[in-house]
């Protein structure tokens, strides 16, 4: 059985274009975030999803500098790009990731993986969007799907947030396919570690120069970090985080 991670990315975001490629701690956050979902262990390949469109040249030439395998697709229709990325790869099971999590645990994406086959689910998650719950920070966030769920979706999921998000068609409607969804302990949901506006940038390049450049910190000791100086997670604490039915108008 073939698990490959797929990390959609692209240089056009709204809030923060060219987001992927901004720097912490001397290196570009794409950089790091493959770095850290090759150390999972049940993930045999990591991919980088972009766009055929010619904003995302710089990103493609970068991953191909990098020795990072990508993949160029439609801009708007991403669970179309995840589709033809996993049926030419021959994927069984498709870990999916978004390029704005860089502090992404390899750990977790293992428990995810894991919790999918332990289930015998169609979908497994950590965590689902606005306005459904979650209790990992916001940045954290890993859902998990097999080929022929994801192959169902890219059948019959019209909708433009279901193209756009990838696999709402597999979640939104309860009891339309097996899901499960790990949850911590303890409710941390409000936090931010994502990277999505210039503030949450900020916190991230804190976190990395708090760790000195290293890559290989857990989520946990990032969460003692928050515990020991929240000072330095307050300046996008008050950042409205996008719901999945919010899509790009244009």
């Amino acid at each position: 059985m073939k698990t490959i991670a797929i990390i959609q990315a692209r240089m056009s975001s709204t809030r923060l274009p060219g987001k992927v490629l901004k720097i912490a701690a001397g290196r570009p956050l794409l950089e790091r975030m493959v770095e850290r979902v090759r150390q999972a262990k049940l993930v045999d390949e990591v991919w980088v999803a972009t766009t055929v469109d010619p904003t995302d040249d710089e990103l493609s030439l970068f991953c191909e500098a990098h020795q990072i395998p990508v993949y160029r697709g439609n801009l708007h229709d991403v669970l179309d790009r995840y589709y033809q990325l996993a049926k030419q790869q021959n994927a069984d099971v498709i870990v999916r990731l978004t390029g704005d999590c860089p502090l992404i645990d390899p750990d977790l994406i293992d428990e995810v993986i894991t919790a999918f086959l332990r289930e015998k689910v169609d979908f497994a998650c950590n965590r689902l969007p606005p306005p459904f719950s979650r209790t990992y920070p916001i940045g954290l966030d890993i859902e998990v799907c097999s080929f022929s769920a994801l192959e169902t979706a890219w059948i019959n999921a019209v909708e433009k947030h279901e193209r756009e998000h990838v696999l709402p068609y597999l979640y939104e409607v309860p009891g339309r396919f097996k899901t499960y969804q790990l949850n911590y302990g303890e409710n941390l949901g409000e936090l931010r570690w994502t990277v999505d506006t210039p503030e949450d940038l900020e916190v991230i390049r804190s976190i990395y120069d708090h760790f000195k450049g290293r890559n290989d910190f857990s989520w946990l000791e990032v969460l003692d970090l928050y515990r020991n100086h929240p000072e330095l997670f307050e300046i996008n604490a008050g950042i409205k985080h996008k719901s999945y039915l919010d899509y790009e108008k244009k």
